[in-house]
């Protein structure tokens, strides 16, 4: 139980990595709360959840939810121990090809969505001496590159700079900040359109030593460590989970 007694804020927490992690913090007692979107999913992961798990409908684009989310935590529970800023989208399209509201969208999502969260995370930890934040980054973008995918490469780099620059900014205050970069996982971002699970796997022999796709369990199992006393020397790692592609 490496998390009795410790809140934990997971945003995307209504599928996927999100979900897998936010059940795996409470498994190990943490009292969790999950932020996203859409209502109906959050509620399905609080249930499985259980215990004191809750949710808060928040847009991570927006200032105003993502003060909101994080201050409802705090009111909910008088603090915020660990947080894991999960919330992300994918997209397909070469750089020139690709139309600027797709641009806007992926990095609105992905990169200042982050550091939205952050910017109030960090300033509630700050208040109680401290906490421990965890930035969902991938391998793809500051340790490898794939054409088609230049929006969610040049987000995903960015966060991961981010992650090491706000890791060096605010240890000073007790908060210890890491991201881990998964590769390609069991979740619909990994296939490409049409493409049926079967079809991925054959694709992936060819491109992943491990010649699979990780499972959601494997990458929560990563976050829980990086936010684990066990992890107390990691500060401003980046974490990459993909099977060795990126090796």
């Amino acid at each position: 139980m490496r998390f009795h007694d410790r809140v934990v804020l997971v945003t995307g927490g209504g599928s996927g990595i999100g979900q897998a992690t936010a059940r795996a913090f409470g498994r190990e007692g943490a009292t969790v709360v999950v932020a996203g979107r859409t209502e109906k999913t959050l509620a399905e992961t609080v249930e499985s959840v259980g215990g004191d798990a809750s949710l808060v409908v928040a847009d991570v684009t927006d200032e105003a939810d993502a003060e909101r989310m994080v201050a409802t935590v705090v009111e909910r529970h008088g603090r915020l121990d660990i947080a894991f800023n999960n919330a992300g989208i994918g997209t397909l399209g070469h750089v020139a090809d690709m139309d600027r509201e797709i641009w806007d969208r992926v990095l609105a999502v992905n990169l200042t969505g982050v550091w939205l969260s952050m910017k109030y995370e960090i300033a509630r930890m700050r208040e109680r001496g401290g906490g421990i934040i965890v930035n969902n980054s991938s391998n793809l973008g500051a340790h490898r590159r794939q054409r088609g995918l230049g929006a969610y490469i040049a987000s995903k780099a960015a966060v991961s700079a981010l992650t090491r620059t706000a890791a060096l900014e605010y240890i000073g205050d007790g908060i210890r900040i890491n991201a881990v970069s998964p590769g390609l996982c069991d979740t619909a971002m990994s296939r490409w359109p049409g493409e049926r699970e079967a079809d991925r796997a054959e694709r992936l022999k060819a491109v992943n030593p491990s010649g699979r796709v990780g499972t959601v369990e494997e990458i929560a199992g990563a976050v829980l460590y990086l936010a684990s006393p066990e992890a107390d020397y990691a500060v401003g790692t980046d974490l990459v989970v993909d099977g060795g592609s990126a090796a």
